[in-house]
């Protein structure tokens, strides 16, 4: 075909292409430059790839918060700050440098100026409102659900050893250790992971970590229906690296085991943890026996906005892959205000795969722990963003959206058995028992609940809700 042919044909095709509900368009997203945020002006490159850097200089205060940013903010968002940290926050601040530098990164748009026009930016970013929440993000009737819980998914009930939740005949959640190196305002494991918060005070082990882990491999002798373990946490960044893979490798010597998963944020939150090359070749020494015994070997990360997806993540994701493992794959979060529109789900799912081969998986609904209202949204709503979001990625990458339903598991949102949309009530079944229903003769017949944040309702339900307070 000639020039000419070919340059017709694409400009036929681009009133198509316009009038599509969505656009794909390959972004490209650079590296934010640190240096345009005053306590960071002279970081160097060097400085920044480090991952003890990094760590030494997360962000756990908003005096520390202010020692970045200075007078690019104002007063007031310190202040609103410090009121949620003091009255509301279920997890303790804890923001690495490099979340922190794709928070108003001057990308898209010229770099706001210092004083309101920067402060308004940093109230409507979308990485912000899930990783530095403030008092007047939360919703002022209903901070909480009435039937909100510490534990929604009750996963510590499912323990059969301590840390080790057996929710899914064949599947089990190891949780290595209580801490991360970020912490999302919205974790599910709020009762237990970071440290304790002016509202919440965090459960603890009792076991010592190498107790802990010999109980987890006994049990997992002696149950031999199981054959995938999620590794995490916690995040498994925070362990030694040598300490992680000595438990990896006794993992992998049960035959049983078929599936192994590695749980970390950090891929994103801390990806220069991940490009460390001792951790590069531990990685790759344990990909080399999963693969040699049959087992397949997976990351599994936590990335909520496109905004996140930087060349440094990148990096670390094809540094994963490079070392052996099958996947890299990615379980976000559906948040109000972070990306609850089908073009913020698709920038995402394309940015991961374009940018950086992660392979989008599972959005969840938030889970019903306190505090999390504002973040969360109604079960409808899920149904009709999975509806727009398909057809524009391989199937293999069109992320399913979930609601992760206590005492039974991930459902699609489309797998509801009835669902009250005036009082916000979804009703769900199951097909398997958990490790707490053994003898529950009625475990695979009830229906189990799930509820729609309250200021989402109808008057009417509202006024219901009202009524059960």
């Amino acid at each position: 075909m000639s020039e000419g042919l070919v340059q017709e044909a694409i400009r036929r095709d681009e009133p198509a292409a316009e009038s599509q509900p969505y656009r794909y368009r390959r972004v490209e997203r650079p590296e934010p430059d640190w240096r345009r945020l005053p306590g960071w002006h002279d970081v160097t490159a060097a400085q920044w790839r480090s991952a003890q850097w990094q760590r030494a200089h997360c962000v756990k205060t908003p005096a520390q918060l202010r020692a970045v940013l200075g007078d690019l903010v104002d007063d007031d968002f310190y202040a609103d700050l410090a009121r949620d940290q003091a009255e509301r926050a279920t997890m303790s601040m804890l923001v690495p440098p490099q979340m922190l530098n794709t928070m108003v990164p001057g990308l898209r748009a010229p770099l706001p100026a210092g004083g309101p026009a920067f402060t308004a930016a940093l109230y409507a970013d979308p990485v912000r409102r899930y990783m530095i929440p403030v008092f007047s993000d939360r919703h002022p009737d209903w901070p909480s659900h009435p039937l909100a819980s510490r534990d929604s998914l009750h996963e510590h009930d499912m323990w059969v050893v301590e840390g080790l939740t057996h929710r899914y005949p064949t599947k089990v959640l190891a949780e290595l250790l209580p801490t991360c190196p970020q912490y999302c305002g919205h974790c599910t494991r709020m009762d237990l992971v970071g440290t304790s918060t002016p509202t919440v005070a965090k459960l603890r082990f009792d076991l010592k970590p190498a107790d802990r882990t010999e109980a987890m491999l006994a049990h997992l002798r002696r149950s031999p229906q199981v054959r995938d373990v999620v590794v995490s946490g916690g995040d498994v960044a925070n362990l030694p690296w040598r300490t992680l893979e000595a438990f990896l490798m006794r993992l992998l010597e049960l035959d049983t085991i078929r599936d192994v998963r590695l749980a970390t944020k950090a891929l994103m939150g801390l990806p220069q943890h991940w490009l460390q090359p001792d951790v590069v070749a531990g990685v790759a020494r344990v990909a080399a026996t999963a693969r040699a015994r049959g087992v397949s070997l997976a990351v599994h990360t936590h990335v909520n906005h496109a905004a996140s997806v930087t060349p440094l993540v990148a990096e670390a994701a094809r540094a994963m892959l490079d070392a052996g493992v099958r996947d890299v794959r990615n379980q976000g979060v559906l948040l109000r205000g972070v990306n609850d529109s089908a073009d913020d789900l698709l920038d995402l799912s394309f940015a991961l795969t374009d940018q950086a081969m992660i392979t989008p998986y599972y959005l969840y609904l938030c889970d019903m722990i306190p505090g999390s209202e504002h973040w969360r949204v109604p079960l409808w709503h899920a149904q009709d963003l999975q509806h727009r979001i398909m057809g524009y990625l391989p199937g293999f990458s069109t992320p399913r959206i979930v609601c992760d339903v206590p005492f039974v598991g991930k459902r699609w949102v489309h797998q509801a058995h009835d669902y009250d949309r005036v009082r916000g009530i979804s009703r769900w079944t199951k097909n398997y028992r958990t490790s707490i229903e053994a003898d529950d003769p009625d475990a695979l017949t009830r229906t189990y609940p799930y509820h729609d944040p309250i200021d989402t309702l109808p008057a009417e339900g509202r006024d219901w809700w009202r009524a059960q307070r």
